[in-house]
């Protein structure tokens, strides 16, 4: 296997680099940054005001005035052998939407809509498609652009009210429901 040569700096590249090395001074190694020291001083300061309390297994958590976000659990709240039937794809969606090419404001809704609606019909499996979004790099503008914008957004839309109530399960489709481009959405029972 061979390795690629770095890239060749040009002449004018490399006498702009020589300048502004000229002009720079160097930082002291002794002298913390002034920054550094305003926080170091303010930590020692602050005491910690409140304890970091034991937890046992079995007790309740008790509520804090500072809600640190969760991470959305990793262990699957299903069964899990029907998870695992469904990340290998042997479990057949019960309906499917695609919100390909459809913009933010227009997917939001129909996505609302079609899962109350499959919930409501007592469907538990339904793919939504989503599309892989743009596969192209960031053009180094002022503003970062994210590929997938509908990719990154039907996930939180799920979690959040009113399907969150509706939906036990997301996780990413099997390649031969779409791949990365799709999820499916795993409702729970109606009543």
């Amino acid at each position: 296997m061979s390795r690629k040569k770095p890239p060749r700096i040009s002449k004018e590249d490399e006498a702009l680099w020589r300048q502004v090395v000229a002009k720079a001074t160097p930082l002291e190694k002794s002298q913390p940054l002034p920054r550094l020291q305003k926080n170091a001083a303010k930590l020692q300061k602050e005491p910690n005001p409140q304890p970091i309390q034991t937890f046992r297994v079995g007790e309740k958590q008790i509520p804090s005035h500072r809600a640190v976000p969760q991470p959305h659990p990793v262990a699957p709240t299903m069964d899990r052998r029907a998870f695992t039937r469904l990340k290998r794809g042997k479990l057949k969606p019960e309906g499917r939407i695609d919100l390909h090419g459809m913009t933010l404001a227009e997917a939001h809704p129909r996505l609302t809509g079609f899962v109350l609606t499959a919930h409501d019909r007592g469907k538990r499996l339904v793919l939504v498609i989503t599309g892989k979004g743009r596969t192209g790099q960031d053009e180094g503008g002022p503003i970062p652009t994210h590929p997938g914008v509908l990719r990154r957004h039907v996930p939180d839309w799920l979690r959040s009210p009113p399907l969150g109530a509706v939906v036990l399960e997301i996780t990413p489709a099997h390649i031969r429901h779409g791949g990365e481009g799709a999820y499916y959405v795993y409702l729970k029972r109606s009543r």
